[in-house]
């Protein structure tokens, strides 16, 4: 038994983004159909029109806004009735204001509980909308992304002399999905719905020399991750290899917690 995805319907919010993009290509280069649900027409669009020029790989955009239980009940309803059913939906998408990524004394409490509310409130919505399909349906699997900064306290260190922070929303949020995963997992106890998430490392994105090197002192080997390095957990968790594999967090980082 391999991480083969077959003919498997996977929906995946964010689907066109940094991570999200090597995600869609990774489940359909695997034999499932990739569903890119995303707020961006033009992006997610694009990736599916590159994702079916390659051979044997299927992809389909739908336009999604994670804090719409409309939205998402539209986008469930069009892909049951094209494909008959969905096996499992990737919570990817990065909803944020323009007011995020503050330091701590300078975030206001209306900007806190707006990235809060999307991002978080979003992975809720989502899950609780496939997860009445799923139940109905007699299965389904759902994968959370979060964060290392779920599972430790930020290291200031490695953004010292710079202009980036990490954003206090960040750490809220990213940590209370860990847990909202594994809420959501004992819930649907019974129901043959799978929830677990994945916490990756740092993602290389253009971010300066000096903070890399800070950042790789606390790496194993190869440092700050690029998005395909996220993949193959992905596959894991959507094949039927890890069916057993339920409520858990799946940490991928290079060794950067230890």
């Amino acid at each position: 038994m391999g991480f083969g995805l077959k003919d498997k319907v996977v929906v995946i919010t964010g689907g066109a983004g940094r991570i999200g993009s090597e995600f869609s290509r990774s489940v359909a280069k695997a034999g499932a159909v990739v569903v890119i649900a995303d707020s961006s027409a033009e992006h997610g669009q694009a990736l599916a029109d590159e994702i079916n020029g390659q051979p044997g790989c299927r992809a389909e955009f739908q336009m999604l806004d994670i804090t719409s239980k409309d939205s998402a009940q539209t986008v469930i309803a069009a892909v049951h009735e094209k494909y008959g059913r969905i096996d499992g939906l990737v919570n990817n998408a990065y909803p944020r204001n323009p007011g995020y990524g503050s330091r701590f004394e300078e975030v206001s409490y209306e900007n806190f509980c707006d990235n809060v509310g999307t991002h978080l409130g979003g992975y809720f919505l989502m899950s609780q909308q496939f997860g009445l399909y799923f139940r109905n349906q007699g299965y389904g699997n759902i994968i959370n992304m979060a964060s290392i900064y779920g599972v430790i306290p930020p290291r200031f260190e490695v953004y010292e002399g710079t202009a980036m922070t990490m954003p206090v929303e960040y750490a809220a949020i990213k940590s209370a999905i860990i847990h909202l995963t594994k809420y959501m997992a004992k819930y649907f106890k019974g129901d043959r719905i799978r929830v677990n998430c994945i916490s990756p490392g740092g993602i290389l994105a253009g971010q300066s020399p000096s903070f890399l090197e800070r950042y790789n002192e606390y790496s194993l080997s190869k440092g700050m991750l690029d998005p395909q390095d996220i993949s193959g957990t992905l596959l894991y968790l959507l094949s039927d290899v890890s069916a057993f594999v339920n409520g858990q967090n799946l940490v991928v980082d290079d060794g950067w917690c230890l």
